[in-house]
């Protein structure tokens, strides 16, 4: 790698990754802050606030990545246009180091988004929901207070009687409201948290689920004892996804060996994969608009951070809306940025060598 790659590479990895950084502190704080009543309400140490939040990172780390290494490649290239640095790349034929170091930052950049979507956070989501399990069967064991509602999910509120001397809890009620189609209510005399191999599992004696459906069908189902997993609660939803929690090489295995995938895997395994296309595309659009130096002055300058934004938006609601079709629909606006950027670099770069270079003002 040349002396002048190597430099630009760094430059435009630095301020990158200078912006990442603040980025995911500032949202690492949003969410301690959204979560507090981990320590507030369900009586957890300042600890396990911060791993929870550091939990949830990863699949939002996924909706900004892109953006600050766009924003990171476009801060450097405007700071070389306003240094005359650009200008000198450009007369001294440094066009081609410009772009392996665009390429290499692309690369990078696009790898780790990669590792980040394939494999940290599908066992982010995994780690969270065993922790959020833990939680709840703390909270319901030996937090949670006697007569009073909890609301340990949205839309999963809990209400104990009492506790005896060996941990048991009377008078347990659990309201389920999650699924708009359906809504449970789990009513026992009595319940236990007890430890299992794949998590925690409440124990429930003498009590009944209730159900009811649309059109305001109900069903109720009495038993003598009834296990649920603990984090049956603790989902955001009332089906938990097993695709979100398993991570891409797993999931092709298993396709594999079933002869078959199913949609919603093909759905996710695109999704995954697209979110390196996403970083490639948003770097081709930025050197198309921001790699040649201009001689203009114009009264009105749009900051390329705006700039950057804009095209992350336009990216975002063309993939929300499948335009690819169902099954690679969410790779539509990677697609349409890469497509984009590769025509418009190739017509400015064919105007470079075709028109002589506005030489910077003295």
């Amino acid at each position: 790698m040349r002396r002048l790659t190597r430099y630009l590479a760094r430059m435009f990895a630095l301020d990158a990754l200078i912006l990442f950084g603040v980025v995911c502190f500032l949202l690492w704080m949003v969410q301690c802050l959204r979560i507090f009543d981990t320590v507030s309400v369900k009586g957890q140490s300042l600890l396990t606030l911060g791993w929870q939040g550091v939990l949830a990172m990863p699949p939002l780390v996924l909706t900004f990545a892109f953006v600050c290494v766009g924003i990171g490649l476009a801060r450097a290239l405007v700071a070389l246009q306003s240094n005359h640095e650009l200008h000198i790349i450009h007369t001294s034929h440094g066009l081609g180091d410009l772009f392996r170091a665009a390429g290499v930052v692309a690369i990078l950049g696009a790898t780790g988004v990669l590792i980040i979507s394939n494999f940290l956070a599908p066992l982010a989501n995994r780690q969270l929901n065993a922790l959020n399990a833990a939680i709840t069967a703390d909270l319901v064991s030996s937090t949670l207070r006697p007569g009073r509602f909890m609301q340990v999910t949205p839309g999963v509120v809990l209400l104990i009687g009492g506790r005896t001397g060996n941990g048991e809890i009377t008078e347990f009620f659990a309201d389920d409201r999650r699924d708009p189609e359906v809504r449970r209510t789990y009513v026992a005399e009595s319940a236990t948290v007890a430890r299992a191999e794949d998590g925690y599992i409440l124990q429930l004696r003498n009590g009944s689920l209730q159900s009811r459906g649309p059109g305001e069908r109900f069903s109720e189902v009495k038993f003598g004892q009834y296990h649920v997993n603990v984090d049956r609660f603790t989902q955001t939803t009332a089906t938990p996804d097993p695709v979100s929690i398993t991570d891409s090489v797993t999931l092709v295995r298993d396709a594999l060996a079933a002869g078959e995938i199913a949609p919603r895997t093909l759905r996710k395994l695109t999704e995954r994969m697209g979110e390196g296309l996403r970083v490639i595309g948003i770097c081709l659009m930025v050197l198309a608009i921001s790699a040649f130096p201009s001689g203009r002055r114009g009264r009105l300058v749009l900051p390329m951070e705006v700039v950057v934004l804009v095209i992350a938006f336009v990216d975002l609601a063309v993939s929300s809306y499948g335009l690819l079709g169902p099954q690679v629909g969410s790779v539509a606006g990677s697609v349409l940025m890469i497509a984009a950027g590769t025509v418009a670099l190739a017509v400015r770069a064919r105007r470079r060598f075709m028109a002589p270079i506005p030489q910077a003002a003295t």
